[in-house]
């Protein structure tokens, strides 16, 4: 070991214990992120390297701030998603693994159609990353998207450059009435958290996800009751709409879309974990 250098070992023992001690779900995969993206060096780099004491420093520093509950992705300023590396940080939500279920079930969809140029719309957009996803793997789609909060706007704005997505700013309640019944695929992870539910809410997303992207009434369905109108109006005759929710929801948010007579096949689909986790329609 050079003169004022650490283990890569040493330095990842202790983080992981100090953040395994905190509550942190993951410590051993998020310590050795973190010092990845200290270092610029692979995950996978071998334990005996050494770490030279300005990276142990700030290394030291990151693993304080994710002992304190700050996410994990705002501390590396991203977030994988798919085939992307998305941009992400303080103001936008933080796309979830969970996600990438309901992004792949519209990318299945689109891909098996014979449609020349579906046109595909991402409600509460966030970040961008359905947008960014299906943009990516369905090169031959039309896709918007729009996200209400000015600051998660900035942020897809930078993840969605150059892709070809119609970004827009404003409220999914009446946003692209120029799309009105013309759209194939709406999807949307709206907020779908219950006000009730604060206290059981993670630390890492009850403090530092925007409030917007999260809460949505007593019940946790006000979104969807409003998203299941915007795509009513959207959508034309045998278009398609597939919403995330909580994986209690897996009854309730089906039958808000099957209580208005709108749509059929209305189904659930579980995420990789086998979790109820989006919901499915076809419109009338």
């Amino acid at each position: 070991m050079t003169p004022g250098s650490s283990s890569r070992r040493a330095l990842l023992a202790t983080a992981s214990d100090l953040l395994e001690a905190a509550g942190v779900a993951s410590p051993r995969h998020d310590a050795e992120a973190l010092l990845a993206h200290v270092t610029g060096r692979a995950r996978l780099a071998p334990a005996a390297d050494d770490v030279d004491a300005d990276d142990a420093g700030r290394f030291e520093t990151l693993v304080g701030r994710r002992a304190a509950r700050e996410p994990l992705q705002h501390l590396t300023g991203s977030a994988a998603f798919r085939y992307l590396e998305l941009e992400v940080g303080p103001g936008v939500f933080v796309p979830r693994p969970e996600t990438e279920s309901l992004a792949g079930w519209a990318v299945d969809l689109l891909m098996d159609s014979a449609l020349a140029a579906p046109v595909v719309v991402d409600l509460c957009t966030g970040s961008g990353a359905m947008a960014a996803a299906i943009a990516q793997e369905v090169e031959h789609a039309r896709v918007h998207a729009v996200e209400l909060d000015p600051a998660a706007h900035a942020y897809a704005e930078r993840n969605l450059r150059g892709s070809g997505v119609d970004l827009r700013l404003g409220d999914m309640a009446d946003a692209f009435g120029d799309l009105d019944g013309t759209v194939d695929v709406v999807v949307v992870n709206p907020p779908y958290i219950p006000l009730e539910a604060w206290e059981s809410v993670e630390a890492e997303v009850r403090d530092h996800d925007p409030a917007l992207a999260l809460w949505s009434g007593q019940d946790g369905l006000d979104a969807t009751r409003v998203l299941e109108q915007v795509a009513a109006r959207l959508l034309r005759p045998g278009g398609h709409v597939g919403s995330e929710h909580a994986d209690v929801q897996g009854e309730s948010v089906p039958q808000v879309f099957a209580a208005t007579g709108r749509w059929s096949d209305v189904r659930d689909h579980p995420d990789l974990a086998g979790r109820s986790r989006f919901t499915t329609a076809v419109r009338r």
